[in-house]
């Protein structure tokens, strides 16, 4: 098989994305094509965030299944899914990677994006997942449900991590009501739990390792507490270039696809991927938890996250489930 060239990283157009959905909305035009490369290939761009979570569209790239399926693959960073959803929205993008809850929250919100292929899972195993809730050395809080009138720190106020960490706390039998969230950026929230800032924080994977490392105590899983092998996130595309696209969709699809199965299958592979573009230091590298990663999505996992929002309050509407999903 040959090896495709690294794909293309620009970070910074993405994180100049910020914007709010309305807007997005209104710069939706008929969904652009891709461009078509020299070699006859079609250029697309999708936009990813430097995290383990991502690995296989690195893999995918580099093994060359995308370009088997005729597709050149720009990878563009950003931040997080919620800068993602209006770049795909407004066609600055073809394809991204978003957490199911922001992807819900989208579909309520009538923001034209739908899933195209799974995108990552947790596993099953509470003590061994790729998130978790840290606290202290010292701290006094001893399991989830001492979290009660505890100040939390999480990347997204209102989406997939206050929602599974309520649920975490729920059966332990508290009261998630009574939890003060607080939003910092994942590579803030270890320190900030260290210096007393907050009581406790949300991390994912390198975070949730660098913390225990250093000492910190993990509470447990919320991903695996909300649903074990939850369907944390998703690949997705704009409802117009699924439209008028769909051959370079399915392809995409295909791809994708190949790229998640072979991730799975091949963990030393993912390990040596990652430092191409995260900066994971290699004895936290070493210890990594890795998630889980299918080509299936699992429509179960994604009506729970769904459930679990609107307990919450996150929806102005039931989302639909069956119009977002493929």
């Amino acid at each position: 098989m040959n090896r495709s060239p690294a794909p293309t990283v620009r970070p910074g157009l993405a994180a100049a994305l910020v914007l709010a959905l309305p807007l997005a909305l209104g710069a939706c035009g008929g969904g652009d094509s891709a461009d078509d490369a020299a070699d006859g290939t079609t250029e697309i761009t999708v936009g990813v965030i430097p995290i383990v979570d991502v690995a296989p569209i690195y893999l995918g790239v580099e093994k060359g299944f995308f370009k088997e399926e005729g597709l050149d693959v720009t990878l563009e960073l950003a931040q997080g899914g919620a800068a993602i959803i209006p770049a795909v929205a407004s066609s600055q993008y073809q394809f991204g990677f978003s957490n199911t809850t922001s992807l819900l929250l989208a579909q309520t919100q009538d923001v034209p994006v739908e899933v195209v292929t799974a995108g990552v899972n947790a596993t099953e195993d509470p003590a061994a997942d790729m998130a978790g809730v840290l606290v202290a050395a010292e701290s006094d809080i001893e399991s989830p449900k001492d979290l009660e009138g505890k100040k939390v720190a999480v990347n997204t106020l209102k989406n997939i991590n206050t929602t599974t960490t309520n649920e975490l706390v729920r059966q332990d039998g508290g009261d998630p009501t009574t939890i003060e969230y607080v939003e910092l950026a994942f590579p803030e929230i270890g320190p900030a739990v260290e210096k007393g800032d907050v009581d406790a924080g949300q991390v994912v994977e390198p975070f949730l390792t660098i913390g225990t490392q250093a000492g910190m105590t993990d509470l447990g899983s919320n991903f695996v507490a909300a649903d074990p092998g939850l369907a944390v996130a998703e690949y997705f595309t704009s409802t117009a270039y699924a439209d008028s696209d769909a051959d370079t969709v399915e392809a995409f699809t295909a791809a994708m696809n190949e790229s998640l199965d072979y991730a799975q299958q091949h963990p030393g592979e993912v390990k040596k991927i990652l430092p191409t573009y995260t900066d994971i230091d290699a004895s936290v590298l070493a210890e990594l938890n890795m998630p889980r990663w299918t080509s299936e999505i699992d429509t179960e996992s994604v009506q729970k996250l769904a459930d679990l929002s609107e307990a919450d309050g996150l929806f102005e509407k039931d989302p639909d489930i069956d119009a977002l999903l493929p």
